[in-house]
Order: C-alpha cells, then structure tokens, then sequence
C-alpha cells in the first residue's frame, strides 16, 4: 500500500503544471537560509540571513545583497552592511515599512537591478514577505515571467494580505500590467485574531 501511495505521488508530482516547479534547485546550504527561494542563476529571496550565512552567500557565488526592511527589526543585524561588505559584495538597503510599502520603495530597489541585471543577487527581508512581493513585481515586469507562475512561487512562502495586495495591484498597474491569471488567488488571508 505504501508503494501504491509513493508511486501515485511521484506520479502527481510529475503532472502538476510547470508554473508550480518555477523556483529552481537550491545548494544544500543555502536550503539552511529562512525561506530562501532561487529563481534563477542571478536572482533569489530570502528571510534574513545570519551571520554565518553571508558567507554561503558570498561562497555561492552572489555580488550583492539588497535589504529591504528597517535595521531597528528585532531580527535584523545590525553589522549586516559591513559584514557584506567585507565578503566582498555589493550592500544596499531599501526601508521598506510592512505596514505601508510604496511604489518607490520597489522602484528604488529595480533601478539599482535594472542598472547591473547580470550581478547575482540575493534580495531579503525578514521573512521573505516583503522580498518575494518584490521579487513577483521584478520577475513580472522586467523579466516578463508569466504571473501565474510568479504568484505561484511567491506562495510558497505567503499569500499577501490586503495591503501588499493593493500595494502589487498599484505598481502592476503603474506599468501596464494586470494580476488577473485563472489560477491566481488574491483574497488576503484571515486576519490572525479570526
């Protein structure tokens, strides 16, 4: 029977549709980072690293590291700048509030992307919420990855809530695309006090 079971999922497995296989395979120790998602040879998201894993980072082969929340977050590093830095990779840090991220918060980090689009790169937050909302609008708008699959891999770490949502639905707009795809889910998630 549990044969039986094994085969029909690797069977399942292999019929789902390829917008849910999207993110690639990941080197086992940077499997070892919260949520960290790689979506191509130059272009991943992650939950905040620790200290030791800069260095898997920057021994995996990535230029640069791009933060988007505040460095008063109870997880955040504070050395985090220097210690990029001193590996020997580009730094940049984008304030992001969860609360109310804005347009230009996502245009301030793809201007600096669009300006070294080869640069291998590890976009985080901490979680990987934030990162992989931006991570969906970059991929869509500039890589023109379809959104069904962009969605698809942004849930695997968080459907957005009401916020994000209209905050991915405004700068989708801005530049003239939409969100709508028949397998895209948007309601937000119950609130946590439900």
């Amino acid at each position: 029977m549990k044969l039986l079971l094994k085969a029909l999922a690797l069977t399942s497995a292999s019929m789902l549709p390829i917008s849910v296989l999207a993110v690639e395979e990941v080197e086992p120790a940077l499997s070892e980072i919260t949520n960290f998602l790689q979506y191509s040879d130059t272009f991943a998201s992650a939950g905040q690293p620790s200290l030791e894993q800069f260095q898997t980072i920057a021994d995996n082969g990535f230029e640069r590291v791009v933060y988007i929340a505040f460095t008063n977050n109870p997880n955040a590093l504070p050395d985090a700048d220097q210690v990029v830095k001193g590996l020997g990779m580009e730094y940049m840090q984008v304030p992001v509030s969860f609360d109310n991220p804005l347009p230009d918060d996502f245009y301030a980090f793809s201007d600096s992307m669009q300006r070294n689009s080869e640069k291998k790169t590890l976009l985080h937050c901490q979680v990987n919420a934030r990162a992989t909302a931006f991570s969906f609008l970059y991929r869509v708008i500039y890589n023109d990855v379809p959104v069904a699959e962009a969605k698809a891999d942004m849930n695997i770490v968080w459907q957005p809530n009401a916020v994000w949502r209209d905050f991915i639905f405004d700068v989708m707009e801005q530049n003239g695309k939409s969100p709508d795809c028949p397998d895209c889910d948007w309601a937000p998630p119950p609130s946590r006090g439900q």
